[in-house]
């Protein structure tokens, strides 16, 4: 089960289970089954012929090229040069770093169905605080990559063996003695 504020998705193997858990839910709080997921927080959500399902961010990332004006822009095949080295200084700042601030917070965003970029937005990451033109261009490196992408995403087959695991660092909340 996924829940973000007032949407929810429950998924499993046993479609017992499932209804079971919805029938729970729908006798203590007001539920709209809206059928089968399609879209879920800018996550788009196709089902393939074998059961899989192909998680991408489409039209997440259509707007965030119309936003910064890179929807003509020429694909390239990768999201950064392996050669280039980013460092701190080097250039002029950039003219709108809330921009920058915005895009980059973006393209954090579509690593939930692009791991592919997680590199080069780490990298560009690391100069929200100050932010110049050489970022900048990593930056629209980046979305010209995607510009060529734009239906790349995550696979997720179906196999009786699979689970999915969750963790984490809750130690702040222990208490010893």
């Amino acid at each position: 089960m996924l829940i973000y504020v007032d949407d929810i998705i429950i998924t499993g193997s046993s479609t017992h289970a499932i209804k079971s858990l919805i029938s729970h839910l729908s006798s203590r709080f007001a539920l709209k089954d809206l059928g089968p997921l399609h879209y879920f927080l800018g996550i788009e959500v196709s089902k393939v012929a074998d059961g899989s399902f192909h998680l991408s961010q489409t039209n997440y990332i259509n707007d965030l090229l119309r936003r910064t004006d890179m929807t003509t822009a020429k694909a390239q095949p990768t999201p950064m040069l392996s050669t280039l080295r980013l460092q701190q200084d080097g250039s002029t700042a950039v003219s709108d770093a809330t921009l920058y601030r915005s895009v980059v917070g973006a393209l954090q965003y579509i690593l939930i169905t692009r791991p592919d970029l997680s590199y080069a937005v780490n990298k560009t990451c690391q100069f929200m605080h100050n932010p110049q033109d050489h970022h900048w261009k990593a930056v629209k490196r980046i979305l010209c990559y995607l510009a060529g992408t734009t239906n790349h995403g995550l696979l997720i087959k179906r196999n009786s063996h699979s689970s999915i695991l969750g963790f984490v660092d809750a130690d702040w909340g222990h208490r010893s003695g």
